[in-house]
């Protein structure tokens, strides 16, 4: 038995269904028909087989080709054909190598699908975590230029030693304006605590200017705006001995002389 199930598991059986058998090894199969009966049932499986295989996956042939190869027969007389069936066997064997296959290839799509979705959930993640470092950075950064303006301020306004702190008032332009200078003459600085200002808010076309009284003339020190949210201090341009100071409005950029009917808060040394 072991032999006859070697015979039939060699192949030979499918080949001659399929007429692929030389003359000699046909005669041998049909030997072994004739001695083996269980070879019969075998063989009519193959067929069956066979013959489902080629229904499933046959394929008519265009209408074009069919009709010139009609053409080209000359049909003498009606002939009955007898079409001998293909028969095969119903092999579990590829029926549940076939399942099989279409089993890993579901499985495989469920798990490239959910790859996918956890790769762009965590894409997400990542897009998320990087906005948030990033406002945290900003706050971060804001808060640290916070707390260094503060430290600056505080460094100068107690270094009276270094420091001459002058308040400069309104004038009948803005009765209720006021700012802190700091004025140094040992390092030729001059800084506006911006804290403290209280100006109107300039418009774009214009802006504040600073201007030092020294041997009474008027020295340019720089241009600023007034912005309600500012803190820290302005350096300004250097001076070394100023006598007094004082703030116009000027258009965008400065001018070379000061605007005296502009004048919005003034102060002495």
């Amino acid at each position: 038995m072991e032999d006859l199930k070697a015979y039939i598991e060699s192949g030979v059986l499918e080949l001659y269904v399929l007429g692929s058998l030389s003359e000699s090894e046909r005669r041998e199969v049909e030997l072994m028909l004739d001695k083996h009966p269980e070879l019969r049932t075998e063989l009519t499986e193959i067929e069956n087989a066979l013959e489902s295989y080629a229904d499933e996956n046959a394929v008519n042939a265009p209408d074009t080709l069919r009709s010139a190869t009609l053409g080209k027969l000359e049909i003498t007389e009606e002939k009955k054909v007898q079409v001998i069936p293909i028969r095969g066997r119903n092999n579990q064997f590829y029926k549940y190598a076939f399942a099989a296959s279409v089993a890993l290839l579901l499985l495989s799509l469920v798990a490239l699908t959910n790859l996918y979705s956890q790769l762009k959930d965590s894409h997400n993640e990542i897009v998320i975590l990087q906005q948030s470092n990033q406002k945290y950075v900003a706050h971060t950064n804001f808060v640290e230029g916070q707390l260094r303006d503060a430290k600056q301020s505080l460094d100068v306004f107690h270094s009276p030693e270094q420091y001459k702190v002058v308040s400069l008032k309104g004038t009948p332009n803005a009765p209720t304006a006021s700012m802190m200078v700091a004025f140094s003459s040992q390092k030729s600085e001059v800084m506006i605590d911006v804290a403290s200002l209280k100006m109107p808010a300039n418009d774009q076309e214009h802006q504040y200017q600073l201007w030092a009284l020294v041997d009474g003339k008027p020295v340019d020190l720089g241009v600023f705006d007034a912005k309600a949210d500012s803190a820290g201090m302005i350096k300004m341009k250097s001076l070394k001995n100023a006598q007094a100071f004082a703030v116009t409005l000027e258009p965008k950029g400065g001018s070379i002389n000061p605007t005296m009917e502009q004048m919005m808060v003034m102060g002495t040394i």
